[in-house]
């Protein structure tokens, strides 16, 4: 049987039980009421559950079971120190989530949770062991953990940040996830090394459970992947990439066929993960900067994201989401394009592409200077 249809197959797994899940969770949370009041800083006009992540979780515990049935999958479930670390990480930030979904943790609860749940992934195994320059090994195991456990917790904040408006965060992670897959396979091929690893299975798994979440969570969503489905998607695509670009090995990363004709510039695998990752990282730096300067907390919330700011612009809830789906597209797409053709062709592209995401982005106030120009001389 074809590689490729194999992973198909673990992600319509993953995507049909999370919509069936998502579904049951949707029907029991309406009729028992599972779904708190409308913040000032929500979006939304009217209570929503917040559980979807329980589904997502389940819908990749799922898929992850089906795949450890697949024999070319052998080689993943062979050494189950990542698998069973993934699982009891993944588990910790769903159970606090859903805790903060019905009961509003304090942030320091959160963010505790979140350093554990990234310690246990470190611990058994999934770390940035080297740094994609050349191949460069990290000094000490220490320092390998501890920019390990930070760079997780830095990722689950970012998505999490980014979850304000319907279907953003399942969007924006199957674009970023879908990208990633593709270069993940590429690289297994050009490096003739196994094709059936942790950061594709993983990836996929995400991407799937994203798909089957996303027709509940579309505009006007039915239901939310709350605070756990958000850290949840985070702790995967931090997974994911640490995975196979902190795994990069030295050898490999100095063959000329694999990172000088086919990933030139050999920066790619330091760069992907941040191009995948750009809008929530933006959107993370941002608030970090913004409410520290104000002398408050950097996890205290607020209305002031990239979401808001294109809502405030005069974006609809729906072109808000498709104008950072656009960005997300042309950040990591736009990085993926050095594999494929000459440096100067993908940047002429990234370049043309980006004037049309300013243009999308920036229309509204056009229009708005416009009309108000026309009330002005009439």
């Amino acid at each position: 049987m074809p590689r490729s249809i194999l992973y198909l197959i673990v992600l319509l797994v993953s995507a049909g039980v999370t919509f069936g899940l998502s579904t049951a969770v949707w029907r029991l949370s309406k009729k028992y009421r599972l779904y708190p009041k409308i913040r000032a800083r929500d979006v939304h006009t009217r209570p929503t559950p917040r559980l979807g992540g329980i589904a997502m979780f389940l819908g990749m515990l799922v898929a992850m079971g089906v795949a450890s049935l697949l024999p070319p999958f052998a080689l993943v479930f062979g050494e189950p120190n990542a698998i069973i670390g993934l699982a009891i990480a993944s588990a910790i930030v769903v159970g606090v989530g859903v805790m903060d979904d019905v009961w509003d943790l304090d942030w320091t609860v959160k963010l505790a949770a979140q350093i554990l749940a990234a310690g246990v992934l470190a611990w058994q195994g999934i770390q940035l062991y080297t740094l994609p320059i050349g191949g460069q090994t990290i000094v000490s195991p220490w320092i390998s953990l501890v920019a390990t456990i930070v760079a997780v917790v830095l990722v689950m904040n970012a998505v999490n940040f980014i979850d304000g408006l319907d279907g953003l965060v399942a969007g924006v992670a199957t674009i970023a996830g879908g990208v990633f897959f593709v270069y993940a396979y590429l690289l297994q091929s050009r490096a003739q090394t196994e094709y059936f690893n942790l950061a594709s299975l993983t990836t996929v798994v995400l991407v799937g459970a994203c798909l089957g979440f996303l027709p509940l969570n579309w505009h006007p969503a039915k239901l939310f992947m709350g605070d756990a489905g958000s850290m949840l998607v985070g702790l995967m695509m931090a997974a994911s990439t640490i995975s196979i670009t902190g795994r990069i090995d030295s050898q490999i990363a100095d063959r000329d066929d694999v990172f000088s004709a086919y990933f030139a510039p050999a920066f790619i695998p330091l760069l992907l993960p941040l191009a995948v990752l750009a809008v929530p990282l933006l959107d993370f730096a941002l608030a970090v900067i913004r409410r520290m300067a104000a002398g408050k907390s950097p996890f205290s919330a607020d209305r002031k994201h990239l979401h808001h700011r294109l809502l405030d612009m005069g974006h609809t809830h729906l072109g808000a989401v498709l104008i950072l789906y656009m960005w997300t597209f042309l950040a990591a797409v736009g990085v993926l394009l050095f594999m494929f053709v000459p440096w100067f062709w993908a940047a002429g592209a990234i370049a043309v592409a980006g004037v049309v995401c300013v243009v999308a982005t920036f229309l509204p106030l056009t229009m708005s200077r416009r009309e108000s120009r026309k009330e002005e001389l009439e």
